[in-house]
């Protein structure tokens, strides 16, 4: 198969497409200046800071405030709507993204509307009495942050030539990683749940508007608006593979990869606790988030200018994968602290890699240049829906499956098969 984007006219960010196509929907050719990319690197830094500020920290403060017997439960509760909010989010925001008319283009709206979905859910947290608020107000807030991310990743294929993809991709991931650590720091700079909440939201604004004062997306015209019924709303979730081959082995992998990722990071707390017997558990993983993360800055920023310049996705995705495979792999057969620290630095540096081509290989495979939105929205469930998946795959293994061993074995797997499915896709190099 080969994707849309190889079929659609080119055209300039003010220009009109060739052939008649709309120039909101043409395949871009000017390439993206600096102050652009790093626009979209700091919204997707601050939608990663309050998520996962807010995941790690407040909301297991906040369950434990509410129900300190059984605050297990009460976060797992708020945590999973959360995540089957988002599920749905992604694709719907991009869908009507897509579809979106205005004279600031279709992406921008879409910011600005989930940044304040997202600030009004965190207002809610922030005042919430008791459990039932929460979990309104942190299903806003993952509302609100997939419509951004969905009009932010949709607004790369409308905007990035192919040759800047993977640099932008690069740039990206590290916006994604550096939001998780600078999550932490928010965490820890404004430790109680109200000022937390109210820093969450600020920094989510301010991070914002550097984008929404250089986005200059292309509009789209009131006529060729495609038409939106109201059962293109589910039928929009399913892309048929069989239709759409290279969309559907690349959804594949990266699901199988964002699996593996998921599920060696899962449990290592209890890894360290109980089958290193480190000291200092805690402290120990952050230990192993900081060299993770560090390596993937450095591999991210690295592997998508190089795959720019020789043309080619696949074979940095799939030696990306292997290593991934590879750290998991280290981390079954090793269980001492050194053994975690190398497992960690290598899985940094194989999805830090891997974060930054892939993402490029996905926008090249969409099947439709007027859905680019809708399908990077169900391209991101690959991406989160391994989140909710994992710990019902993880339990099992850890408890009487074959312990830290059968589940680090899985996760190889899991990375293994991802660079494998890469192979059959046609329409990238």
């Amino acid at each position: 198969m080969s994707s849309s984007t190889s079929s659609t006219p080119h055209r300039s960010p003010s220009g009109a497409g060739e052939s008649g196509t709309p120039a909101a929907l043409a395949e871009p050719v000017e390439g993206v200046r600096p102050r652009w990319v790093l626009a979209v690197t700091l919204a997707t830094l601050g939608v990663n800071a309050v998520l996962f500020a807010c995941i790690k920290i407040y909301l297991a403060l906040q369950a434990e405030r509410f129900d300190a017997g059984d605050k297990e439960a009460v976060l797992a509760l708020v945590t999973g709507v959360g995540a089957a909010v988002s599920l749905v989010a992604n694709p719907v925001f991009g869908m009507l993204s897509d579809r979106t008319v205005s004279r600031f283009g279709r992406r921008v709206p879409w910011v600005v509307i989930g940044a304040a979905i997202s600030v009004v859910g965190l207002l809610v947290l922030a005042i919430s009495p008791g459990i039932g608020v929460m979990v309104l107000g942190w299903s806003l807030v993952q509302a609100g942050a997939n419509a951004m991310t969905a009009a932010l990743t949709a607004a790369v294929p409308d905007r990035v030539p192919r040759r800047q993809r993977g640099r932008v991709g690069g740039w990206i991931a590290l916006g994604t990683t550096t939001g998780i650590l600078a999550g932490m720091v928010i965490a820890n700079v404004a430790r109680e749940l109200l000022p937390g909440y109210l820093l969450c939201a600020a920094v989510l604004l301010a991070l914002a508007v550097p984008y929404l004062r250089s986005a200059r997306d292309v509009p789209l015209q009131r006529h060729e608006r495609p038409v939106l019924r109201a059962r293109d709303l589910l039928a929009g979730f399913w892309i048929s593979p069989r239709r759409y081959p290279d969309f559907g082995w690349a959804w594949l992998t990266r699901f199988l990869v964002f699996l593996g990722n998921s599920l060696f990071t899962l449990y290592l707390l209890y890894f360290l606790q109980d089958a290193v017997g480190y000291p200092d558990p805690t402290f120990g993983v952050l230990v192993l988030t900081g060299c993770y993360a560090a390596a993937v800055l450095v591999t991210a920023v690295i592997a998508g200018p190089v795959s720019d310049r020789v043309g080619r996705r696949k074979p940095f995705v799939i030696g990306s994968s292997l290593v991934i495979a590879v750290a998991s792999l280290v981390a079954a057969f090793s269980p001492t602290f050194p053994g975690a620290l190398i497992a960690a630095v290598v899985l940094g540096i194989g999805f830090g890699a891997y974060l930054a081509v892939d993402f490029a290989l996905l926008t090249e495979v969409l099947p439709a240049a007027a859905d680019r939105g809708k399908d990077m929205g169900v391209i991101n469930i690959a991406a989160s829906l391994p989140q909710v998946l994992a710990p019902v795959i993880a339990w099992p293994l850890v408890t009487s499956g074959g312990g830290f061993v059968a589940l680090f074995g899985c996760a190889a797997l899991a990375g293994l098969l991802g660079g494998i499915f890469i192979v059959p896709i046609r329409s990238v190099r």
